[in-house]
């Protein structure tokens, strides 16, 4: 399914469709969109886009007024073939507006060429009526890109309508899903209020059960820190015995080890004693033992 652009009418700050005016058309709300600034312009753009009827009575038209009258009526066609083309915006309907456009500024070159040469109309008229055919052919053209627009756009509503069923469809399933998620969040909302009775009730109870839980907590701290103060005063006594204890029995230690100190000295004293007579008996026998061994030397002699 092909989807097509909105065009640029229903866009805030539009002008007006009728060329040269540049006038901003009003606000809308509703009905149909708008493309005329007012009555008058609309008037004036169906006016130049009508085909002049020729002059009764008159014979070969001339083939300037001609061919102004088609140059004028492929300007309203390529005009109205360009609105449709840019609602529609299919790649075939813009180049067949870019040949019409093109045919559309060639008639005018013509025109202009033919205009500035009036004198030599007679001369050029062979001319002209080749250019006039030219002009028919896009014309022709011009025609049938507009009814192929036309057709676009027929095919373009009815996509459009097969669209809009479509939604339709879609938001009557929405609205029924909404209304079942709508139930379900009321049924899961009266289930979390009655959950919150009971956790309120239940909160009440536990509250009750704490405040009975810290009365016997503080009566069995009250309890403790009588116990520990019981505790601390027996080990505070128990401290001090023990500390007179281990004093005693440090005293004893120091005197034990004085004691063991005095003795050691005395014993050391008593050995340097001996040592100083093992030593003077020392010498006193090498001195007896060298006295002995020279006297019979001098016996012999």
């Amino acid at each position: 399914m092909t989807s097509h652009p909105a065009t640029s009418t229903d866009d805030h700050g539009a002008v007006c469709k009728r060329p040269g005016c540049g006038q901003l058309l009003p606000a809308q709300e509703r009905g149909r969109t708008r493309q005329f600034c007012s009555t008058d312009c609309a008037r004036r753009f169906h006016n130049d886009s009508r085909i002049p009827a020729p002059a009764a009575g008159a014979g070969e038209p001339d083939p300037l007024t001609a061919l102004d009258a088609l140059i004028r009526q492929a300007a309203a066609l390529t005009r109205a073939a360009r609105d449709q083309a840019a609602s529609l915006n299919p790649a075939s309907v813009r180049a067949q507006i870019a040949d019409a456009e093109a045919a559309r500024r060639r008639a005018e070159a013509a025109a202009v060429t033919a205009q500035a040469q009036a004198a030599e109309a007679l001369q050029e008229t062979a001319a002209l009526t080749e250019a006039l055919a030219a002009a028919r052919g896009d014309l022709t053209t011009a025609q049938a890109a507009a009814q192929h627009a036309s057709t676009a756009a027929q095919a373009s509503a009815a996509e459009l309508e097969e669209l809009r069923r479509d939604h339709a469809a879609q938001i009557t399933a929405l609205q029924a899903r909404a209304d079942q998620q709508v139930t379900a969040a009321r049924a899961h909302a009266d289930q979390c209020a009655r959950e919150r009775d009971d956790a309120t009730a239940a909160a009440r109870d536990a509250r009750h059960s704490a405040d009975a839980e810290i009365s016997r907590a503080r009566q069995a701290e009250t309890d403790a820190r009588a116990e520990t103060q019981r505790v601390r005063a027996d080990a505070a006594r128990e401290r001090d015995t023990l500390r007179d204890h281990h004093q005693a029995e440090l005293a004893a230690a120091r005197a034990l080890t004085e004691a063991e100190r005095a003795r050691a000295e005395r014993a050391e004293t008593q050995l340097d004693t001996e040592r100083a007579d093992r030593r003077t008996l020392t010498s006193h026998l090498t001195a007896t033992t060298s006295s002995n061994g020279q006297q019979p030397a001098d016996s012999q002699h």
